[in-house]
């Protein structure tokens, strides 16, 4: 995986909900196990979610958080 993809999906922030603005890796585990349950949206967010999930559901998220900007 490139480094920058995954520096550009910590730092992106959600786009609409209930969590607009937040940065994705901040946004709390069950709304991503929601998505996950519903579909990711398409494209690039929705390819940008599921990593989130994946980071979150095998306990990443805190190795990760010094490359919030």
């Amino acid at each position: 995986m490139d480094q920058q993809l995954l520096i550009d999906a910590v730092n992106q922030k959600m786009p609409f909900g209930k969590y607009a603005g937040r940065k994705l890796l901040e946004l709390p585990e069950p709304y991503l196990v929601w998505f996950h349950k519903q579909g990711f949206p398409q494209g690039k967010l929705g390819e940008q979610l599921a990593l989130m999930y994946e980071i979150k559901l095998n306990g990443l998220e805190g190795m990760l958080k010094p490359l919030l900007k």
